[in-house]
């Protein structure tokens, strides 16, 4: 059982993505006694996604550590400025700073492969094309797995990535950062950058975009380390 002091893990996924991105990372979390609660954003915008993740947050009582994947770091480094929160934990993700929004960092950087297989459907709504999930995103998880999250993911307005965060919590907490050193949809080189710039305690993992979904026991490590150092605070 949890004790009163034992932080709640909140997750926040990505774009084109859902909560069950993290469903090989809570069950590993759960079963160390952490409290868990993954967030459903709409990513319909950064103002949408922050608020959901916000109502979560009004939802718990004690310390959080807030984990974001990709789209979600951009989430949580405007929602974790709530003052329950008092980690983060960033994955292959992309936290910009004040007045700086995910298309400016994604923007500063040559484009990986995977960003030309966004398909724009005319109407401002952007998806992932099925081959750019199974060879730029998810190239490390069975190819069946890669198409079934083609099929279930949400478009995202073209108009997202250039929402920009007001207060950037990463400069105000202790953060953590997973690399993911054969991503081909976020620039390898920028997820270092991010890295360094946040002072972060970093680890970089041999895996894709979904090191979540890849290598599931190694991102729970980082994260029940950040709670460890939560805890011992």
């Amino acid at each position: 059982m949890a004790s009163p002091a034992t932080p709640t893990v909140v997750l926040v996924h990505g774009a084109w993505a859902d909560g069950s991105s993290w469903r090989l990372v809570i069950p590993l979390l759960l079963k160390q006694g952490i409290p868990v609660v993954a967030v459903q954003n709409p990513t319909t915008s950064l103002a949408a996604d922050v608020d959901a993740t916000k109502t979560v947050l009004d939802g718990i009582d004690g310390p959080v550590v807030l984990v974001g994947h990709s789209w979600g770091g951009a989430v949580i480094a405007q929602a974790g400025n709530d003052p329950k929160v008092k980690a983060l934990v960033f994955v292959a993700a992309l936290p910009p700073k004040a007045g700086e929004s995910v298309g400016d960092l994604v923007g500063a950087h040559a484009p990986p492969p995977g960003l030309g297989q966004i398909i724009d459907n005319g109407k401002g709504l952007l998806k992932l094309s099925a081959e750019g999930w199974i060879k730029d995103v998810a190239q490390d998880i069975p190819e069946d797995d890669a198409r079934v999250l083609a099929v279930l993911q949400p478009p995202l307005p073209t108009t997202t990535f250039g929402d920009k965060i007001t207060e950037a919590a990463w400069a105000t907490r202790p953060n953590w950062y997973i690399v993911s050193a054969k991503d081909r949809v976020v620039s390898i080189e920028l997820q270092r950058e991010l890295a360094v710039r946040l002072k972060a305690k970093t680890t970089e993992l041999q895996a894709s975009h979904l090191s979540i979904l890849s290598q599931p026991q190694a991102v729970a490590d980082v994260i029940l380390d950040a709670v460890a150092a939560v805890a011992a605070t």
